[in-house]
């Protein structure tokens, strides 16, 4: 029996957590689907769950077996829960990636830095521009957000119009790039219904409509103008329209100002080459702003989030290329925390505190307006798109659940679809149809691991319990040669009987290796099993601990 055509959606990344964005839509016969792939983002490990991770990526393990029926991969945006995995898992797809300007060139840098071909990037312009992708034909629409050239998607299908908002705002002057127009929205929903809408869900829970990005020139204009001393401030790398309010700013109160960090600067240089920032104030070097008088300057810089090696914090800490902050000088975070980072921006306040340095937050948005829609906004979007179904997406499940209430309150059908969750859309109503295994992708360093492969949680171990290494020495005819040698690494040195904890464990395996038998000895599995048991044993009565513990035996060879 030949199997109906359906129109699925499954996100593999985003809906449940904020960041490493990742949907899926599928049309076709049931498990020959046609496929889509909206976004491959990335997320931030935090020292808790993911110490030394360098960056957390969905797990498309579910994908990848479906790559020969993947037809493209389209990016919203420039951001990189949206954007930031490319480089790292396209090798895995190895599908055409679609994407308006700006987007197209950040996404060639991120290619390009993981050696990847940028030539598979295609660039699109936006609606009534139509990109034809199997059974899907795509739009790209102008939305507004906080950074240049955001775009929700227009999906058509055989089965239905599909609205895929992207992250999105109200805005009618974000200062930099397009401004989302109802008019444009609204006639999206008159020239063709709209089946599903899935919608940004971060701000559901702020009850006042947004603010546009324009109404922040004039309180960080009269900020700056009234500082004395050094005046740096730090907002979102990729956040170009703040970028230029805060240099305009400083221009404005006779101030040169001087971008500092590797991303800021990448943001800037491609916003200005592709056309989507114009009139930016000029900069100078660092070399050039050390010369300058603290009076005379304004620093820009990277950091936002209290990331270590970003240039907030290497100024937090001394100085940064030739550049030092002072008593008297002042410091502005135009930014929000993400919930997470708390700590790390803490920190950095509070080491600038101790300098000094007069530090200003964002004041209750005084100097800085959220890039997502609140919940007022959102009501707005649904009643210019008019769906049938609403799916929320970008957000925790308490955001989804949330948002899903909105819809349900204006008899609009609604579904909590979170990452590994199939729904078919094709009935005009949203019904789960499978679950997939999701999780997480770790770059660790220069490698791809897999979130359940031990590598992690082995580490967080060791950073809980310590680690012990002991070695033996086994000679040609099976018995321990000398006395078992032991190194601890994030152990106390002293334990409860006060004598060194080495010279403890190594005392309590040289009784059990005087009367090991041979049988034992010859077998590496049972003298491992043992040994730990021992450490692991006289650790808790010394110091209360369990570590964990490498045991390396060594066998001499008769010549």
């Amino acid at each position: 029996m030949t199997k109906k055509d359906r129109l699925i959606y499954l996100p593999l990344g985003g809906a449940g957590e904020i960041g490493m964005n990742a949907y899926v839509y599928g049309y076709g016969p049931e498990g020959r689907e046609r496929l889509i792939l909206v976004d491959l983002g990335v997320s931030f490990p935090d020292m808790e769950t993911s110490p030394g991770v360098d960056l957390i990526m969905p797990d498309i393990a579910w994908l990848e077996a479906a790559a020969d029926r993947l037809e493209g991969i389209f990016i919203t945006h420039a951001h990189e829960d949206h954007i930031g995995a490319i480089g790292h898992l396209w090798p895995r797809l190895r599908a055409p990636i679609h994407a308006r300007k700006f987007t197209a060139a950040i996404a060639k840098l991120k290619m390009e830095d993981q050696g990847q071909p940028s030539d598979v990037i295609q660039v699109h312009e936006p609606r009534p521009s139509v990109v034809e992708c199997g059974p899907f034909k795509v739009q790209f629409v102008p939305i507004a957000h906080s950074i240049p050239e955001s775009s929700g998607l227009v999906i058509d299908t055989p089965a239905g119009r599909i609205v895929h908002t992207g992250d999105f705002k109200l805005d009618p002057d974000p200062v930099v790039g397009e401004k989302t127009d109802p008019e444009v929205w609204k006639g999206i929903a008159r020239e063709q219904s709209v089946l599903a809408m899935m919608c940004d869900s971060t701000n559901i829970f702020s009850p006042q409509p947004g603010r546009s990005e324009s109404t922040l020139a004039g309180p960080i204009t009269e900020l700056v103008s009234a500082q004395t001393g050094l005046m740096v401030a730090t907002t979102f790398a990729s956040n170009v329209a703040r970028l230029k309010t805060l240099a305009e700013a400083g221009h404005a109160a006779g101030r040169s100002v001087c971008l500092l960090g590797r991303a800021m600067k990448r943001m800037v240089s491609v916003a200005v080459e592709t056309g989507v920032l114009t009139d930016f104030p000029p900069v100078v070097q660092p070399e050039q702003a050390s010369e300058i008088g603290r009076e005379n300057l304004m620093l820009i810089v990277t950091g936002s989030q209290g990331e270590r090696r970003a240039a907030s914090a290497q100024l937090s800490r001394g100085k940064y290329l030739g550049l030092e902050m002072k008593e008297g000088d002042s410091f502005l975070f135009s930014s929000k925390v993400i919930p997470g980072n708390e700590k790390g921006v803490i920190r950095i306040m509070n080491a600038f505190s101790e300098m000094g340095v007069d530090v200003i937050d964002d004041r209750g948005g005084l100097y800085h307006v959220s890039g997502h829609a609140n919940r007022p906004d959102l009501d707005a979007a649904h009643a210019m798109i008019k769906p049938k179904i609403l799916i929320p997406m970008h957000g925790e499940h308490r955001h989804l659940r949330e948002h899903m209430k909105l819809a349900e309150s204006k008899g609009i059908a609604s579904e909590i679809v979170t990452n590994g969750t199939m729904i078919e859309l094709s009935g005009g109503y949203p019904e789960v149809v499978e679950y997939i295994e999701t999780g997480r992708t770790y770059l660790d360093g220069s490698v791809l691991i897999g979130a359940l492969d031990g590598v992690v949680r082995d580490r967080i171990r060791m950073a809980l319990n310590g680690h012990v290494l002991v070695t033996i020495i086994v000679d040609e005819d099976d018995q321990p040669l000398g006395d078992a040698w032991v190194e601890t690494m994030g152990l106390p040195e002293v334990g409860r009987t006060r004598a060194p904890l080495v010279d403890t464990l190594e005392n309590d395996l040289a009784e059990f290796l005087e009367r090991v038998d041979a049988k034992t000895v010859r077998n590496d599995d049972r003298m491992d099993e043992q040994v730990r048991r021992i450490v692991r044993q006289v650790s808790v009565e010394e110091i209360g601990r369990k570590p964990e513990v490498t045991v390396v035996i060594s066998r001499l060879i008769a010549e």
